[in-house]
Formats: C-alpha cells, sequence, structure tokens
C-alpha cells in the first residue's frame, strides 16, 4: 500500500515510468495467501478448494497468477491437480528447513547433485529402518502408488503425487525429523528440477506413453519391497531411481553408488 506523500519505490526519478512486479512474484505471492487459506480454514487432506475463478476473486488476482500459484503448491505437496475437477488438499508439516534448503539451492546453485544425493540417502536409511521394524500400516503407500498411476500427462499432477509417495516411503521409518527433513530437501529439489515443466504447463516425455510405464515400474518395487520386508530388493529400486532421477536432472555425480 502506498503511503500518501512519498513516491512510490518502483518510480524512477524524471518519469512516470515504474517497475512492473514480475508475474513469478506476483504468482509467491498468491501461493502464500493460498498455504495460509489452507491453514486458516483448518482445510482437511483431500477437501477441495474454491474453483480457480473462485480463488482469484478472494485474493484479488487474476485467474492465470491462481492457476500457476496452484501449480507452484502442487510441486511442494501441498495441493493436488485433478484435471477437470480442480485443486485438493494435501497435508504436509510445515518445515523451517524448506525455506533454508530453497536459499542454499539458489545461492549455491552448483549444490543441486549434493541435495539429490541427500535426498537418495534419507530415502534409502528410512526404508532399512521401516524394513527392519518392520514397517506397520502401508496402506497410504499403496494408495499414493495409485495416485502415481493416476497422473499420466501431467507434470504438476505426478510431481504431486511423487512427492506423496516418497514421503510415504520415508513415513515408514517412523521417524517424524526424518519424514520432515526428507519432505524439505525432496520437494525444493523438485522443485527446481521440474519448475520449466510447471510454469509452462508442459509434461516431459517421460509422462506419456511408454515412459510413464517405466516411471510406474521404478517405483513399484521399492512399494513391494517394503510390503515383504526385503532390503536388498529395496537399495536395488531405491538405487535405481536414483540413477533416473539423475538422468532427469542431467547430474552427473560420479561415484555416488560406490559401497551401496
Amino acid at each position: 500500500m502506498a503511503v500518501p506523500g512519498r513516491r512510490s519505490t518502483g518510480a524512477r526519478e524524471g518519469g512516470g515510468a515504474f517497475r512492473i512486479e514480475p508475474v513469478s512474484r506476483v504468482a509467491d505471492r498468491v501461493a502464500e495467501q493460498i498455504r495460509s487459506y489452507i491453514v486458516d480454514e483448518d482445510l482437511a487432506e483431500g477437501e477441495r478448494l474454491p474453483s480457480e475463478r473462485r480463488l482469484a476473486e478472494l485474493v484479488g488476482s487474476s485467474r492465470p497468477t491462481v492457476s500457476q500459484a496452484l501449480r507452484s503448491l502442487a510441486v511442494q505437496g501441498l495441493v493436488t491437480i485433478r484435471p477437470g475437477s480442480g485443486a485438493y488438499v494435501l497435508r504436509r508439516p510445515a518445515s523451517m528447513v524448506d525455506a533454508s534448503i530453497e536459499l542454499m539451492l539458489r545461492l549455491e546453485p552448483d549444490s543441486v547433485g549434493e541435495a539429490a544425493h541427500l535426498r537418495f540417502l534419507l530415502e534409502l536409511t528410512a526404508g532399512r529402518q521401516a524394513i527392519a521394524h518392520r514397517a506397520g500400516d502401508l496402506e497410504p503407500l499403496e494408495r499414493a502408488l495409485e495416485g502415481l498411476r493416476r497422473a499420466r500427462g501431467s507434470a504438476a499432477e505426478w510431481i504431486a503425487a511423487d512427492t506423496v509417495f516418497h514421503v510415504e516411503v520415508v513415513r515408514l521409518a517412523g521417524n517424524r525429523f526424518l519424514t520432515s527433513l526428507f519432505s524439505s530437501v525432496h520437494t525444493a529439489l523438485v522443485e527446481k528440477a521440474y519448475e520449466r515443466w510447471v510454469a509452462g504447463e508442459q509434461a516431459p516425455s517421460w509422462l506419456t506413453g511408454e515412459g510413464f510405464e517405466e516411471q510406474i515400474a521404478l517405483h513399484e518395487p521399492m512399494a513391494q519391497a517394503l510390503a515383504q520386508g526385503r532390503r536388498r530388493e529395496f537399495e536395488r529400486a531405491a538405487i535405481a531411481h536414483q540413477r533416473a532421477l539423475l538422468e532427469h536432472m542431467d547430474l552427473h555425480l560420479p561415484g555416488w553408488d560406490r559401497g551401496l
């Protein structure tokens, strides 16, 4: 809000031009408003958000900006977008770690490979712990796997479903701190890796045709190994998934799988 009697910080001396706030920043602010709405209204997981048109009215923005904000929230795993139906809430614990990891990736973009490796080590450790302690309720993991199968052709929907699946894998270790840390690293990583597809509403080739089936085939063995308590099979599945992730991100980390 402008302060009476003061020049807007965006104005330039000697002219009427002003700096237009980038659309991405506006979408970020709208995403924050929607996040606050979900928290303030205590919306339950699976609850449908108002339509994009109604959200645009609530936050005082345009419908395209709201759409971009929702895609950003899908990357974070806070909502899932169902084409033709709308956006639905996915509840996950808030974490201050999110901002720290995102900031580090922005300040040190060459650290993305290290973030990818950390994400892998956290998931590998969690899977081993879950199997050692005989993982409990596997139904959420099965539902998450079904969510992946329904995400064909939609980058935003796939990213949201993929986040839920991997967080459920880690949750089986029974350590909330491990789950929260993994969720933060995973979210920041995929947000950076897939932002061009989310922003452009484009689906990468591996989300269609045979490529999509290959993606499902990377996740099913992880769920099966956890259900059957087979540690070595889980480790092999986790390594195969990591190789595919590094390939998608065009990352080359020599020796990352030594000693595993």
